[in-house]
């Protein structure tokens, strides 16, 4: 399995001195916030021929939700997400992460009555998804839908659910990403939800189920490996996630080293 991370807190500022660190834990590539490979693209490429670790996706770094309630910001959103993906595409990268929204409203919270109906949620989410995908097939590079736990986000929150966006609209350059930690929420069992979704699935996410480092909570890796090895996986799994540990660094290492032997 290829096995590579977001940034955390303890790793360097540096953007070089980053990609040393990362690539001397053990990972095989970086997942990169939006803003920070905009803003730094020169930098980044230099990183990656000095250090031969890969900028796997991006994640996050944009202003405005796909799926966002206020117009104005879904616009600037899908700009800035734009521009990423061209960004993505001069350092090699495969794409980027997206969810609908992110604590924007979840129908388990108070008020749990939408200003948006549900056909106004999907007319909104699907306008998004079309004008990106034209641009990853502009710039070879990947839109990952992500389905995000009902807690979280209340449009999209099972690989089934993001499948039906990418059928329904006829996506040619959009794929699903799995989350075990959003998936431990809401899919019955997460092999079979990975095993149903194989042909769309692009990306993977994990986390334990208590949102720490894999291996210090109750998920299954292994079980789970072993479906996405079985159904020809060939992409990267990253770690997002927090880290519970005196010595996070240490932690970290150990996480690292469990999942490489799922």
């Amino acid at each position: 399995m290829k096995i590579g991370t977001q940034n955390q807190a303890f790793f360097p500022t540096d953007i070089l001195e980053k990609f040393k660190y990362i690539k001397a834990m053990g990972f095989d590539g970086f997942e990169i916030d939006g803003k920070l490979l905009v803003e730094n693209v020169d930098a980044v490429k230099a990183a990656i021929a000095e250090t031969g670790l890969p900028v796997t996706t991006a994640c996050g770094g944009y202003d405005g939700w796909i799926g966002d309630f206020l117009e104005v910001r879904r616009k600037n959103g899908l700009i800035q997400i734009a521009r990423i993906l061209e960004a993505l595409a001069e350092v090699g990268g495969k794409g980027i992460v997206v969810p609908a929204a992110w604590g924007m409203f979840t129908f388990r919270l108070p008020p749990m009555t939408s200003p948006r109906s549900l056909e106004d949620d999907r007319k909104a989410v699907s306008d998004s998804l079309r004008q990106l995908d034209e641009v990853a097939g502009r710039t070879g590079t990947t839109v990952f839908l992500e389905p995000l736990n009902r807690y979280q986000d209340h449009m999209i929150n099972t690989l089934a659910e993001a499948r039906a966006y990418i059928v329904d609209n006829k996506l040619k350059h959009t794929k699903i990403i799995g989350d075990f930690y959003h998936m431990n929420i809401e899919e019955d069992d997460i092999s079979a939800a990975f095993h149903a979704n194989r042909d769309l699935l692009g990306h993977v996410h994990i986390a334990d189920n208590h949102r720490y480092q894999p291996g210090s909570g109750s998920i299954d890796f292994k079980r789970h490996f072993d479906q996405l090895r079985a159904d020809g996986y060939d992409g990267y799994i990253v770690y997002e996630g927090r880290i519970r540990a005196e010595d996070p660094a240490a932690a970290y290492q150990q996480s690292l080293q469990f999942l490489r032997t799922c």
